[in-house]
């Protein structure tokens, strides 16, 4: 079994001896980043994103009240907890660092067993957000993601196509003759084969930014970031033979005595002239085609509107 990454925590003070101590305080637990400033703690602080940041509020250059407020203003690491960590032990210098966001506030000299019980606590928390956050974009049934982070990520996907010019492929499964299905065999038996199918479609998506998702009902959505038309169709290929290939019972098809699905599905290389919602209306009309040609096919629009 696989077990847990260790939680990162990045420390920001300019004070070499302090980030040492707290390095020292820390390694046994937690993966430690260390910067030595302001700038390069927003810099570590992107291209790592710490679950928990340890800032020093009095900094040369860029102390840490701006330090936080650019974290704040960054999408990247507006949720990074922070707890400053300062001499500074004015409660109104407590309160400033709490209004602008900051989690927690320890004074200096700092006691070694406040700072690992006060990153603890807080690094319990995070593993709890993301515990609930990873639920709330789950769906119950078949484990994929849910129709609210397919939009999420559609959205985020078709705004960095644009801007790369890459292409991005889009495709809506649907499980073929699956009313009746339920009528013939009931509906926990329905559940069983959705799982059953998930499982296969997930399995083909391996690629980092791929996303498998449950649309709707018995319909699922593929979409597949910086693939073209090709490998796109290729791909939806291989998964509809796969599933075919489970021979899955369906006494009750229209198509074939085992369980198939339809699949349509679209690739859009230049921007410009269509929008992410008519791009998915393509994918539902081309869905709408491959049923009424007769189920257990795919089709495919390649270029713009």
């Amino acid at each position: 079994m696989n077990l847990p990454a260790m939680q990162k925590v990045l420390v920001a003070d300019d004070d070499g001896i302090n980030r040492e101590v707290l390095a020292e305080l820390l390694k046994p637990e937690y993966t430690v980043l260390l910067a030595k400033n302001g700038a390069q703690a927003l810099e570590r602080a992107a291209r790592h994103l710490p679950d928990l940041i340890l800032l020093d509020v009095i900094m040369p250059d860029m102390d840490g009240y701006e330090v936080l407020r650019r974290l704040r203003a960054d999408p990247l690491t507006e949720h990074i907890s922070v707890i400053f960590i300062s001499g500074l032990d004015r409660p109104e210098d407590e309160a400033n660092g709490l209004n602008m966001g900051a989690s927690d506030y320890i004074a200096k000299p700092f006691n070694a067993t406040v700072v690992t019980a006060r990153v603890a606590l807080h690094l319990q928390v995070v593993r709890q957000r993301r515990m609930l956050e990873r639920l709330a974009n789950v769906d119950g049934l078949t484990e994929l993601a849910n129709r609210r982070r397919f939009d999420e990520v559609y959205a985020a996907e078709w705004k960095r196509a644009q801007g790369e010019r890459r292409p991005l492929s889009l495709a809506l499964l649907d499980i073929d003759c699956f009313k009746q299905y339920n009528d013939h065999y009931g509906h926990p038996a329905g559940d069983r084969v959705l799982r059953s199918v998930a499982r296969t479609v997930a399995s083909f998506m391996r690629r980092p930014a791929d996303l498998a998702a449950r649309y709707g009902g018995e319909e699922l959505a593929l979409l597949m970031p910086d693939t073209d038309a090709v490998q796109a169709q290729y791909l939806v290929d291989c998964v509809c033979r796969a599933i075919e290939q489970l021979a899955l019972a369906h006494g009750a098809s229209l198509v074939k005595p085992v369980l198939t699905v339809s699949v349509g599905g679209a690739t859009i290389a230049e921007f410009g002239g269509e929008s992410a919602t008519e791009l998915l209306d393509a994918v539902d009309n081309q869905l709408y085609r491959a049923k009424h040609a007769g189920r257990n096919r795919v089709e495919w629009r390649q270029g713009g509107k």
